[in-house]
């Protein structure tokens, strides 16, 4: 009988199929962290653990919990992805004069990012702008189009080949395909001095549920080799309608994304400046998860950093940057959630940022708050957490 046993397990090894060990998994080093940070966060809340920040509207039975957009079943993401086109076709709050290409409500968040963006990279408070921006998107979709689920997020390691999964296989409940494949070169990223292989989409996304919807503010800084209307105006905030392209490339989950990339970061900094740094920084040498994520999206408008939440994934991306400060913050609440860390303009430049510092949304998405409003998830406005 043993010598029957090894042999059908050195035919099924020959054969490519999998062998059944009595080995546990081997757990993924982010999903450890992210369990210590949620075990702290309900310390916080339970007033057996300080984080510094002040806790006076959520408690446990009121938590949201964000989930993985693949964790959600399909009637949640059928829920969501007809939230997200409902905010479409809600008219947009902002006046003529502010933003004449913004068309619709879903228009005045590209329209508030593409204003600030040149104030809220590389600055203090890049990581507390973004947490309040997804937020205000978040609440934008169960205020106003009744959505009930929370924001899902992007698990950028999960997903080597981007199409293969749930956001962006192309099915009803995801976030649409890939672009229809054009010619087209090479993608220069400027800042990285790094050229990176053309992906086999280009052009406009031709499946799932976002296949007709219309970008209308920009292009600022296409960096997709395909010829792209400019806007009427040279601020971007015209009306210039036009298809989503994409062009999904497995270049940077497979090299940049990864669990293993994630967990560095979080294990290998210790000072809230020097995770957002690492987390921005891209040299030739690789890329930091931020811009690695965005140009996996790469296209129109997602390759844009003035316009990317033009594309509905941008906000799915957005979530794993937050959620990946969230693990960050809450190894450690005492000592890494009340704290800030550089300039309040781009490239170090401006006054040295503090928690006192306004975050704007140009009270068209939420009313402006500190920096120390929004450094806790369970703090101020907010009462999330992580799964």
């Amino acid at each position: 009988m043993a010598i029957l046993k090894r042999a059908l397990a050195v035919w099924l090894l020959a054969s490519g199929l999998k062998v059944w060990t009595n080995a546990a998994p081997v757990a993924d080093p982010v999903d450890q962290l992210a369990a210590t940070a949620l075990n702290n966060v309900y310390k916080v809340l339970d007033g057996t653990l300080s984080d510094g920040a002040t806790h006076t509207k959520c408690t446990k039975s009121k938590l949201l919990v964000r989930k993985e957009y693949g964790a959600l079943t399909i009637p949640e993401r059928d829920s969501y992805v007809k939230a997200v086109l409902c905010l479409m076709s809600k008219p947009s709050k902002l006046s003529a004069s502010q933003a004449p290409g913004a068309k619709n409500r879903y228009d005045d968040f590209v329209a508030v990012h593409l204003q600030q963006t040149l104030t809220i990279h590389l600055t203090a408070n890049f990581l507390t702008w973004h947490r309040y921006f997804t937020w205000a998107y978040e609440n934008a979709l169960r205020t106003e189009c009744g959505y009930t689920g929370a924001q899902p997020y992007w698990n950028w390691a999960k997903y080597p080949d981007m199409l293969k999964s749930p956001i962006f296989d192309g099915s009803p409940t995801s976030l649409g395909g890939n672009g229809k494949y054009i010619e087209h070169g090479p993608h220069d990223v400027g800042a990285a001095n790094v050229s990176v292989p053309a992906g086999n989409g280009g052009g406009c996304i031709n499946s799932g549920p976002f296949k007709s919807m219309s970008v209308n503010l920009g292009p600022m800084a296409v960096s997709l080799d395909v010829k792209i209307p400019p806007n009427p105006q040279a601020d971007g905030l015209g009306y210039n309608p036009r298809c989503v392209r994409r062009d999904i490339t497995t270049y940077f989950t497979t090299k940049y994304l990864r669990s293993q990339d994630i967990a560095s970061l979080i294990t290998g900094t210790q000072k809230v400046y020097d995770f957002q740094t690492v987390m921005q920084t891209d040299t030739t040498a690789g890329f930091g998860v931020h811009s690695a994520g965005h140009f996996t999206i790469w296209g129109d408008p997602g390759g844009d950093f003035f316009i990317s939440p033009g594309d509905p994934a941008f906000f799915l991306h957005h979530g794993q940057i937050d959620r990946t400060w969230w693990i960050w913050q809450n190894q450690d609440p005492a000592k890494r959630v009340m704290t800030v860390g550089g300039n309040s303009g781009v490239f170090g430049s401006g006054p040295v940022g503090t928690l006192n510092d306004d975050v704007d949304l140009m009270k068209v998405l939420a009313s402006t708050l500190k920096i120390k409003d929004l450094v806790s998830s369970t703090g101020g406005p907010f009462c999330y957490v992580y799964q």
